[in-house]
């Protein structure tokens, strides 16, 4: 999937849909870290509140959590 920077869809609402497909997929495992912003800031093209804002809106969802110093987790990250 790629990001169409032109089209009406927001940015934001791009990338987590990416994200949450990953998910889903498998890509990223229950329990296991995700990559870091700034990967997703270089593969996307988009900018840090861009990517933040799809990963609240992740997180919102429950698919993912944040752990304060450790980074964010796909759901199920909590024992």
């Amino acid at each position: 999937m790629a990001i169409d920077l032109d089209g009406p869809e927001f940015l934001r609402d791009q990338v987590a849909a990416i994200l949450r497909a990953r998910i889903e997929s498998g890509e990223y495992p229950p329990r296991r870290r995700i990559p870091p912003e700034a990967e997703f800031i270089e593969e996307f093209g988009v900018s840090r509140p861009t990517v933040r804002a799809a990963l609240a809106i992740l997180e919102d969802e429950g698919r993912i959590v944040t752990r304060r110093g450790k980074g964010r987790f796909v759901a199920g990250a909590e024992s």
